[in-house]
């Protein structure tokens, strides 16, 4: 069980590192050149269908693998493995879903619910600040990616 739940984790976050990777170096900039209304209206329709997609299911389920794979890991102290089992499940826990939740999903609602002047004003703020998080939801994952991977070696 341990075994596949690390398999599961270390391709669901590697998965989810790719994804957002590719929002940091290339997507956001492309949104950006559209110009505030557009570009809102994008990552307004980008939000409304990540939603109802298989992104979903491996958000939340790697979330939740993590965690039970860092509960494992305090249970199995001193074991191999162990401790990059506990690394990894925290790493993509709070640098990956914590994150998520308390810095880009507030700000998607925000640009959700603004108005259009609203939105000429505030989308270079968005812009910026939505990139730095997802930067480091990009590294949060690729490290417990990372760690899993490691875990199953030890």
């Amino acid at each position: 069980m341990t075994t596949a739940l690390l398999w599961f984790c270390a391709l669901g976050c590697g998965l989810l590192a790719g994804l957002y990777f590719s929002f940091s170096v290339f997507i956001m900039i492309a949104l950006d050149r559209l110009g505030p209304a557009a570009g809102a209206a994008a990552m307004n329709s980008i939000n409304a269908v990540i939603l109802r997609s298989l992104f979903m299911p491996v958000f939340l389920l790697t979330s939740l693998a993590s965690l039970v794979l860092a509960a494992i890991g305090v249970l199995r102290w001193g074991e191999p493995g162990a401790a990059l089992s506990i690394a990894g499940g925290l790493c993509y826990f709070v640098g990956m879903f914590v994150v998520t939740m308390a810095f880009n999903v507030p700000l998607n609602n925000q640009l959700q619910s603004s108005q259009a002047a609203d939105v000429e004003a505030n989308w270079r703020r968005y812009v910026a600040v939505w990139t730095r998080w997802n930067h480091v939801r990009t590294l949060a994952s690729l490290a417990a990616s990372a760690l899993f991977i490691a875990a199953l070696v030890a």
